[in-house]
């Protein structure tokens, strides 16, 4: 099958695994690979590609463990002022903690020198979600620098 083409504004934080991805999804209902499943699956395009502009959280641990979720509730404007709060707390050199969400997402930062922060971060699935119950997450020690950039862009693809 062809690939289907995902765009949308995404925000992963951690290294490949584990990590915390913050994803709008926007799935092009003219893409290829997505109109060849569709057909394969007997529906149509826009049926297939679902409701567009739902954020949606994914997490992965080392061990496997794992959760994913939506917030349809989650306007843009909080994810960019989530993103803001990042940076500023990275632009600050000291330790934080942030929430999306309510607590969907907590984002511990620590410094750990030599421009580097520890992250660690809590998901916790909305109250319907069956079984899943809130996940803790080490994301490793990662270059200020480099997080910096990829927030700035994931804000940017806000704008």
């Amino acid at each position: 099958m062809s690939p289907i083409a995902v765009g949308g504004p995404a925000l992963f934080l951690g290294s490949d695994t584990p990590c915390v991805a913050l994803l709008r999804p926007e799935l092009d209902v003219n893409d290829a690979g997505l109109r060849l499943a569709a057909e394969q699956a007997g529906v149509s395009p826009e049926e297939f590609a679902g409701d567009a502009g739902i954020w949606q959280v994914i997490a992965d641990r080392t061990d496997g463990e794992g959760r994913g979720f939506e917030l349809p509730d989650l306007a843009d404007a909080a994810a960019a002022a989530f993103a803001e709060g990042l940076l500023a707390a990275l632009d600050g050199g000291t330790d934080f903690e942030l929430a999306l969400a309510g607590d969907a997402i907590a984002v511990t930062g620590r410094t750990a020198g030599d421009d580097r922060i520890s992250l660690a971060a809590r998901v916790v699935p909305p109250a319907d979600a069956e079984g899943e119950g809130p996940l803790d997450l080490e994301l490793g020690t990662l270059p200020v620098a480099e997080l910096r950039a990829d927030i700035a862009d994931f804000r940017e693809s806000l704008a």
